[in-house]
């Protein structure tokens, strides 16, 4: 399992801030079970935050364009897509 990054940290713990002060300031609760609520909803939506933020370089889409000019001899090509963990995989097992 990949490692989380700075970013996904950042952007999780700030989203669990904000959106537990929003929630308390709209919804005005003071009672024990709504703060646990409103807590154990801001934690899910950190995590769902933080999993959903795009890692750095993970898939990269190649398209490979045909050297004919010619708009007659165009004709749609496949195109691939690299994962960066499987080069760093790779290493790995190399080193």
């Amino acid at each position: 399992m990949p490692r989380p990054t700075a970013a996904q940290f950042a952007y999780g713990t700030c989203t669990v801030i904000l959106s537990t002060l929003a929630m308390l300031l709209l919804s005005q609760t003071s009672s024990g079970p709504g703060v646990a609520v409103i807590a154990v909803a801001s934690l899910a939506l950190g995590l769902l935050v933080a999993v959903t933020v795009p890692r750095p370089g993970t898939t990269r889409t190649v398209t490979v364009v045909p050297a004919s000019s010619r708009a007659a001899d165009r004709r749609p090509v496949r195109t691939a897509r690299v994962s960066a963990a499987a080069g760093e995989a790779a290493r790995d097992r190399a080193a």
